[in-house]
């Protein structure tokens, strides 16, 4: 900006789009998340931005290798170069939280799945950690300041301290059930000194409106979560607790969560896999000035306008509004995916709550595959 001001530089005008090159793990596709902070960022700013709606289920490149501009921004590039850094943090960072949410999700199907990763991140953050995974598709997320911000109520269960601190298991379960909140579903930790399902009837025969029971056996006890899924879950049924869910967490992701649904697992509490997702590399490049194509090595330039089949999930970019490519997949013609988000400075984009942008994502999970 020094530099640009001191050579009277500042009207230039510069049109960038923001895309990645390829998506952390080799997924196949991602979240678009953090579009929200982003509006509120630059609105006031004499700029036009276009893009995907926050929660839309997006690729890396189209099925002919180019890159798919999830952003495009036009105006001064004095306007908004100091700005780079933060959007590309806002989005890059929310975007990989809600993947992750979204792909275990994806894996757990109708089973319940709790945001429990703050703990492992900075304090400040878990408001934008919270709302990125719920977007992603989680159930429920576990501070009360992620929950307060998407407008949710926490969720979570009883710690292992405070079974430690009253020195036995049926105490404890008796004295949370007396004393918390009873709007608040009753999950009892069943893990703490016993073989879990000893805890899992004891908690059973304790509280009489158990809603749940979780596991959180540490790795060096578990030998087959599974097979101890499986042996829990006989152990409440043949009691007559077929009611009661079995809660697991500890280590949960997307690779594991399959085969702890095969076993009987009703929910899952993930944490540090969620939380510590990868961040997609989005990166921000400028492909005009003055209206005149330009791009660094490695980019395409000139502006493009994003296409998309809502059934197939795929990309296509063309030069020209008119020119509607037909899905590469389906052969169906595909329909213009932007939209205006800002122009001219004032917000055209109307804010949708995480609950809507949540439900967006559900649906377009239905069309995606865990590879």
């Amino acid at each position: 900006m020094e530099v640009l001001k001191a050579k009277g530089m500042l009207s230039q005008h510069a049109l960038s789009e923001f895309t990645v090159g390829d998506l952390p793990n080799n997924w196949k596709w991602g979240v678009f998340c953090g579009l929200e902070e982003i509006v509120r960022l630059m609105e006031g700013k004499k700029i036009d931005l276009w893009g995907i709606p926050e929660g839309t289920v997006f690729r890396a490149r189209t099925a002919k290798g180019i890159r798919v501009p999830v952003l495009t921004i036009n105006g001064s590039y004095s306007e908004y170069c100091i700005y780079e850094t933060p959007m590309l943090g806002l989005m890059c960072h929310s975007s990989g939280i809600a993947t992750m949410a979204a792909r275990c999700k994806k894996a757990a199907g109708n089973r319940l799945v709790i945001s429990f990763g703050i703990r492992r991140m900075h304090p400040a953050i878990c408001p934008a950690i919270d709302r990125a995974a719920f977007i992603g598709g989680c159930d429920a997320v576990s501070s009360l300041l992620g929950a307060e911000t998407i407008g949710e109520e926490p969720r979570g269960t009883m710690p292992h301290a405070l079974i430690i601190m009253f020195g036995d298991q049926r105490t404890a379960f008796k004295a949370f059930d007396e004393i918390v909140d009873k709007r608040i579903p009753r999950v009892a930790l069943i893990d703490t000194y016993s073989d879990e399902k000893e805890e899992a009837i004891m908690a059973c025969e304790s509280i009489k409106k158990l809603w749940g029971v979780r596991l959180d056996t540490p790795g060096s006890r578990k030998g087959s979560f599974p097979e101890l899924i499986r042996e829990v879950r006989w152990e409440m049924d043949i009691r007559g607790y077929k009611h009661v869910k079995i809660i697991v967490s500890g280590g949960i992701d997307e690779k594991v969560i399959p085969s702890l649904v095969a076993a009987g697992a009703d929910g899952f509490g993930v944490g540090t896999s969620i939380s510590n997702a990868r961040t997609i590399d989005f990166a921000m490049d400028i492909v005009e000035k003055d209206g005149r194509p330009v791009a660094k090595r490695g980019k395409y330039g000139g502006r493009k306008y994003l296409f998309r089949c809502d059934h197939c999930l795929e990309y296509e970019v063309t030069t020209s509004k008119e020119d509607i490519p037909k899905c590469p997949r389906c052969q169906n013609e595909m329909r213009l995916a932007e939209i205006p988000i800002i122009l001219d400075g004032k917000r055209v984009y109307e804010e949708k709550s995480p609950k809507e942008i949540r439900a967006y994502v559900l649906k377009q999970l239905e069309n995606v595959e865990l590879e």
